[in-house]
């Protein structure tokens, strides 16, 4: 063997190392994977492509000259999802905690700039310790490249972290801005300040999960689109979750072939929405009958639960639905719901996948503490996403749409291509009983049997009012349709969209309520 080629082995060897045998032992211990252990679960067999595996620190400060692992603590390169192209940076927790130096962000930013000039995917796997302190200001300023990045690929390519460790201070940044994050149980956690620091500061005593884990911030911060058991899983799921999307903003989403009948129709529809306004059900169950062979894939699951967002296909089709859920809070619109589902409706905008909103909303949720909330404004940002998305958009009103919350959810006064109605949807300014107590007050206060002559009034408007036909009669609904039409009504809207061209206005960008 040449000497260069046993230097080549040699080298690659340490690479593969790590930070050595016993720290791969201590992260096997803690319940985690190693870096490139991580890459091979994630990418199809074989696939996975290294680059900057050589790459070292350039530090001379506090000792480190003396310790200068190959690959610095990241591993980056490109493979194949099913497939399809995608470009990943693992971190690596066993070589110096996973801490960030200069070298090693610029190792994530050159595979970052890869990915944008061909026009494919990152996903980023997160197990770090933050900046590595040693590297002062180029630590800092390694951050600071990689959030650019971020920002700039942005609707551009799709970015997805996984956070399957700590992920604390600055570091947070670069997840935040991609489109979406998975954490694991007990294992990862994300915070601006742990909670050494919490407690000094306010003298709060709170664990890591509890304050930053991953059963919090996917059901009350809603950072965390996606909560999984293990590792494994996590990775089983970003893989599902590429198979609904494009490699880039110019790409259509792919087209998955299924035996599910275009055609098919389902006559447990018919009663699976109860005639009683007020009568909870699960709208999921819905989406499961209508969509190919019954598949959903939920985002933000835990998080505002009184509105559903997530992925199907129709006809083979990637779409996104966007669903308000009766069986919590009655459906209505809060803060979170109103922020969960915009940023996913803007999202999906950017990556051409049509949308489908299934209406059943009372209104906005009441209460000072919405008002104090701002309510206003964050009920505006889901306004302002459907108003500029100009993929194809369909909706169907399957029971009540009420004041405000009917011109919010897609209607057709915001561009909305196709909007159906089932015959027994109410589309008004409010309930009957509401809106029954407001005009006709003198006619109550005045009336012998007031409970039969409100009944009577409820009636009146009911039939007159707060019915799909008149706003049939006006233009503003397509088409009322059976519910066991649904499927079919609904494939039919999105072929015939396929093609759909719209643009707004020329502009450097709009400036959405934030």
């Amino acid at each position: 063997m040449s000497d260069h080629r046993q230097r080549l082995e040699e080298m690659n060897r340490a690479a593969e190392l790590g930070g050595g045998a016993d720290r791969i032992e201590k992260q096997h211990k803690a319940g985690k994977y190693t870096a490139r252990e991580r890459l091979d679960m994630l990418l199809d067999e074989g696939s996975f492509v290294e680059l900057d595996k050589f790459v070292t620190h350039q530090c001379a400060d506090f000792g480190m000259e003396k310790r200068k692992p190959l690959g610095d603590g990241v591993v980056t390169g490109y493979g194949r999802i099913d497939g399809r192209l995608v470009y990943v940076f693992a971190q690596d927790f066993t070589v110096f905690g996973g801490s960030l130096s200069g070298a090693y962000a610029s190792k994530i930013c050159k595979i970052m700039d890869m990915a944008m000039k061909v026009g494919a995917p990152v996903i980023g796997l997160n197990d770090s310790g933050g900046a590595r302190i040693q590297e002062g200001v180029r630590s800092l300023g390694g951050y600071a490249d990689i959030f650019l990045r971020n920002t700039m690929a942005s609707g551009v390519i799709p970015q997805i972290s996984a956070i399957l460790g700590p992920c604390a201070g600055g570091a947070v940044y670069s997840p935040s801005i991609t489109d979406f994050i998975f954490m694991v149980e007990n294992t990862s956690y994300m915070f601006i300040t742990g909670p050494e620091v919490v407690k000094t500061v306010t003298s709060e005593e709170v664990t890591k999960q509890d304050l930053g884990g991953a059963a919090m911030h996917s059901t009350r911060s809603g950072v965390a689109h996606f909560a999984t058991p293990d590792e494994e899983t996590c990775f089983a799921r970003i893989r599902a979750l590429l198979g609904f999307l494009p490699s880039n903003n110019t790409a259509d989403p792919p087209i998955t072939p299924t035996d599910d009948p275009h055609d098919r129709m389902d006559d447990a529809l018919t009663s699976l929405v109860p005639a009683e306004p007020s009568r909870p059900y699960d709208i999921t169950e819905l989406i499961g009958h209508v969509v190919d062979d019954g598949h959903f894939f939920q985002v933000h699951e835990a998080y505002a639960r009184n509105i559903v967002v997530g992925f199907a296909r129709l006809a083979g089709r990637p779409v996104g639905i966007v669903a308000n859920q009766p069986s919590f809070l009655a459906g209505c619109l809060d803060i979170n719901a109103s922020l969960k589902a915009a940023r996913f409706v803007r999202f999906c905008d950017a990556f051409n996948i049509p949308l489908v909103t299934l209406v059943d909303v009372p209104g906005f949720l009441p209460g000072t503490d919405q008002e104090y909330g701002g309510i206003i404004t964050h009920g505006a940002k889901l306004l302002y996403a459907y108003a500029e998305a100009t993929v194809p958009k369909i909706t169907l009103i399957t029971r009540k749409a009420y004041g405000g919350a009917y011109d919010v959810m897609a209607s057709k006064h915001i561009r909305a291509d196709i909007n159906l109605a089932y015959p027994t949807a109410e589309i008004a300014v409010m309930g009957p009983d509401g809106a029954v107590n407001i005009v006709y007050r003198k006619e109550l206060a005045g009336a012998e049997n007031p409970d039969q002559a409100r009944a009577e009034y409820v009636q009146h408007y009911r039939d007159t009012f707060a019915n799909p036909f008149k706003a049939a009669e006006l233009g503003y609904i397509d088409a009322v349709i059976e519910p066991e039409h649904t499927r079919p009504r609904l494939i039919d809207a999105l072929l015939m969209l396929e093609n759909k061209r719209d643009s707004n206005p020329p502009k450097k960008h709009g400036n959405i309520p934030l």
